[in-house]
């Protein structure tokens, strides 16, 4: 063989039965995607190291992805001055190749969700229960950024929550809100939206962990879930040495992602 094998065990199906050349193929295929969508733009060194593949099998897969229009190549960023040479090319996913994930990991979610509210006995109490794990949900994830967050200076505490969710696949910024005192943190992709349509306790308790996590009262404006273009959350600016916040934020399981009236 002229390079390693892809895998360190043979590929099986569900049934334990040995996976064909092709499904092998497609399986690692859809591991290079997912990689992509959950660590953010990548190379194929990258990509190699973490999924344990040679730079030429990610490389096959991901000329492969490019053609079926699921990951497209950008220039990597250089911040500072540049070497020699060319800048190492990074691989991100397309609109069309995050819906597919949207749509295959949303339906099993809503499914989830359902399941959680039917067993509560519908009604208040499965609200109360998909809260109840929309804020678990929301607090692990809240503890992974928490480091990063709190190392940050004070001014930067938003645009580094930003960095955080989109090495989520959140593809979020931060930039000054206008006319305002404060920032807003955009999220242009929600890997879960289709699931928050139908389940509201998952923006609420999102914004309950942003909060917490930023030390300040914020507001949800609008939320890709409820069709708006972006979900948008105001953060003031925060006085120094004010207290910090409690849970209870503007937006409810009733109003999030609208602009509130």
């Amino acid at each position: 063989m002229h390079e390693r094998q892809e895998r360190r065990t043979a590929a099986t199906a569900a049934d334990g039965s040995a996976l064909s050349a092709p499904e092998e193929q497609l399986g690692t295929r859809q591991r290079v995607a997912r990689s992509i969508l959950d660590h953010g733009p990548s190379t194929a060194a990258e990509l190699a190291v973490r999924l344990e593949l040679t730079q030429a099998a990610v490389r096959r897969h991901l000329d492969a992805l490019v053609g079926e229009g699921v990951v497209e190549p950008r220039e990597k960023r250089v911040y500072g001055s540049r070497g020699r040479g060319r800048p190492a090319k990074v691989f991100t996913l397309t609109d069309s190749g995050r819906d597919a994930f949207d749509q295959s990991y949303d339906e099993l979610a809503v499914e989830a969700l359902r399941w959680i509210a039917q067993s509560a006995g519908d009604g208040e109490r499965g609200g109360a229960a998909v809260l109840a794990f929309a804020r678990a949900r929301a607090k692990a994830q809240a503890e992974r950024y928490r480091p990063a967050v709190e190392q940050a200076a004070s001014d930067r505490r938003t645009e580094a929550l930003a960095e955080a969710l989109s090495r989520d696949g959140y593809a979020a910024t931060a930039r000054a809100a206008p006319a305002s005192a404060g920032e807003q943190l955009c999220q242009h992709h929600c890997p879960v939206a289709h699931a928050a349509e139908r389940f509201p306790q998952l923006c609420e308790a999102e914004t309950e962990a942003f909060s917490q996590l930023l030390g300040t009262h914020v507001q949800r404006l609008a939320t890709l879930a409820h069709g708006d273009g972006v979900c948008t959350t105001f953060v003031p600016d925060r006085p120094p040495g004010a207290p910090a916040p409690s849970t209870k934020t503007t937006a409810s399981s009733r109003t999030a992602g609208r602009n509130p009236a």
